[in-house]
């Protein structure tokens, strides 16, 4: 795949709690990396964020996370997704979720080498995405941004990420996130452009950027198909996973990939263009 790096990991390992799909149990996994210490002193939060948008600082490398409203939407094979929707994408299906905050942008390297201390991506750009990292990798550091901030952060969900990607209540029933036509959107389609800086392109109805397309994100769910029933802040965590969720697409998917409701996974592999964007609660 030219410029798209696999890298085999000799171990993969899912630290996973038991529940069948749909529940809101946690899934946590551990990292044996050590990250470079960073102080307290050096992280502050912008005091005069309104509430759809706070902003953090983290030794002078800024990011923002938006609110997004909680509320009911059609998940998955929508109307809007036409003969591109796949058989995994269906039965579409009832979601009510809480309030939550997400990434206006995926995670920079910029930002991960100011709270890890180290940036493991082979195209090297402070507003590019972070790549070429395991899942355990994205929630250590979503741990440690944590402890940082004294605010939670964590993957989204796959349910979460799809409505945020959607527009959340302000969706216009888009079949990509922020357009129907994705060229304004998203990085896709080419292998020799490699991973793009953030906010290259326009932002969805939320004013969160890149989520079609420039890089697949990883989810905190496990891959199972889906159920007709209507749920609330579902969490699919399986024993004995075999795949974890992707979504959004990256730059060298064709555009069907990039398509709000289109489902990826991965299983113990790290890619070139793969990479994460987080979730804070709201308390």
């Amino acid at each position: 795949m030219k410029k798209l790096h696999y890298i085999l990991l000799s171990v993969f390992v899912a630290c996973l709690s038991f529940s069948s799909c749909g529940s809101s149990s946690t899934q946590k996994s551990a990292s044996n990396e050590t990250a470079d210490e960073t102080s307290k002193d050096s992280v502050s939060n912008d005091s005069t964020a309104n509430e759809e948008k706070v902003s953090f600082t983290v030794k002078d490398v800024t990011f923002s996370m938006v609110f997004v409203k909680g509320g009911t939407f059609n998940m998955g094979a929508t109307p809007e997704q036409g003969t591109d929707a796949k058989d995994d994408e269906k039965p579409a299906h009832s979601v009510t979720l809480s309030d939550y905050y997400i990434g206006e942008t995926e995670v920079t390297q910029a930002l991960y080498e100011a709270v890890i201390g180290k940036n493991p991506a082979d195209k090297v750009g402070a507003d590019l995405p972070v790549v070429l990292i395991e899942m355990s990798d994205a929630e250590f550091f979503a741990d440690k941004l944590s402890e940082l901030t004294g605010r939670k952060f964590r993957l989204p969900t796959e349910a979460e990420w799809e409505f945020a990607a959607r527009g959340g209540n302000k969706s216009k029933g888009y079949k990509y996130a922020g357009s129907d036509n994705l060229s304004d959107v998203a990085w896709f389609n080419n292998d020799e452009t490699g991973i793009n800086p953030v906010k290259g392109k326009a932002p969805n109805e939320l004013g969160i950027y890149d989520m079609s397309g420039n890089v697949n994100e990883y989810c905190a769910d496990d891959y199972a198909p889906y159920s007709k029933d209507s749920q609330t802040n579902p969490k699919c965590v399986k024993e004995d996973a075999e795949n974890t969720v992707t979504r959004g697409g990256n730059f060298i998917n064709p555009a069907e990939e990039c398509r709000v409701s289109s489902r990826g996974t991965t299983r113990g592999f790290v890619f070139g263009s793969l990479g994460f964007r987080l979730v804070m609660e709201t308390k």
